[in-house]
């Protein structure tokens, strides 16, 4: 019994061995997995944000060969590029209605679709309209701080209206029976109609927007009867002392387009065309589109020497003797001898 206590007891316990390393690979695979899905939905994104002009563009630019595109298509690039002659239409021919240079090559600018060029055109277009509204929004809001911080215009500001118009920016500095802007039947500027032209005057600059400057009156008859002095010249010389307060405030002089005089055409009050309010000075800021018709319109009008030169091609085909033959005609009956 005894010796099978004093038996040693041997535990026996066995180490795990360690597999063997994998290695990464599979992370490779996984990364490129991941990438592949990325740049897929990328492009599934991207597909989806453009418009079918867009993808008709890049269609055909994938559609072009790059030795095409970039060394244009002549017979000898064709015949290189096509291992078997005549069979199957070549992609580095030309299209119909493509132009042709002279020494076979066709530009790669002429190869942009048309409706691609019209549609980036109306986009920077469009950008440009948004950058100017944002500059006259800017322009609207330095005046009325500019009213707000002098103390002497601050209390007419009920006389200065601001708003925007397809035009452009208008400024409006309206009468009032007790508060007028000019002496009574005259064109002089009142010292606070003064001040508040040269101060509008002198933020204008801030823009290179053009301006015009309208004057308008009431319905009251002027004194000086139809055939004298009347609202339509009032006006415009009201108009025209404004553009000089205005200039004299800092503003260039060059920025001033037109300057118009209105009579009572366009009343503020159309119910009570006596209202003192009719009687106003109105500055256009005008938007590109508005200046650029107007640039249009004095470049298109026709002179009066090019009307006589067609008066006269009209009498040459009637018949009739032209303005150059009369004098000569009269120089002869003059000479004649009388019967």
């Amino acid at each position: 019994m005894s010796k099978n206590t004093d038996r040693a007891i041997v535990v026996k316990r066995v180490a795990p061995q360690k597999k063997g390393h994998h290695g990464g690979a599979w992370k490779l695979a996984y990364a490129d997995f991941m990438t592949a899905m990325m740049a897929f939905f990328l492009l599934m994104w991207l597909l989806g944000s453009v418009t079918p002009v867009q993808l008709k563009g890049i269609a055909d630019y994938f559609n072009t060969p790059l030795k095409a595109a970039l060394f244009g298509s002549g017979d000898r690039s064709s015949q290189e590029a096509s291992i078997i002659n005549g069979g199957g239409r070549d992609l580095s021919s030309l299209d119909a209605g493509t132009l042709r240079r002279t020494d076979g090559t066709t530009p790669l600018a002429e190869r942009v679709a048309k409706p691609i060029d019209e549609q980036s055109h109306a986009q920077a277009q469009g950008a440009l309209e948004r950058l100017e509204q944002a500059r006259l929004h800017d322009l609207q809001i330095k005046l009325m701080a500019a009213i707000e911080a002098n103390p002497t215009l601050r209390q007419f500001k009920q006389q200065i209206r601001i708003d925007s118009t397809l035009m452009g920016l208008r400024i409006e500095i309206v009468d009032t029976q007790k508060r007028p802007m000019f002496a009574m039947s005259s064109d002089h500027v009142e010292p606070y109609m003064r001040d508040i032209l040269r101060e509008i005057g002198k933020t204008l600059n801030d823009v290179p927007n053009r301006i015009i400057v309208q004057g308008h009156t009431d319905a009251v008859p002027y004194a000086g009867g139809e055939g004298g002095y009347s609202n339509w010249e009032l006006s415009a010389d009201r108009a025209n002392a404004s553009r000089r307060e205005l200039i004299a405030g800092g503003m260039d002089e060059a920025k001033v387009m037109r300057v118009l005089g209105l009579a009572s055409t366009q009343n503020l009050n159309k119910a009570d065309p006596l209202d003192p309010e009719n009687r106003r000075i109105s500055v256009i800021v005008l938007n590109r589109k508005s200046e650029d018709a107007l640039m249009r319109d004095d470049q298109t009008t026709t002179t009066l020497s090019a009307d006589a030169a067609g008066s006269k091609l009209l009498a040459q085909q009637l018949g009739g003797p032209s303005a150059a033959a009369r004098p000569a005609l009269a120089s002869a009956a003059a000479v004649a001898p009388k019967p």
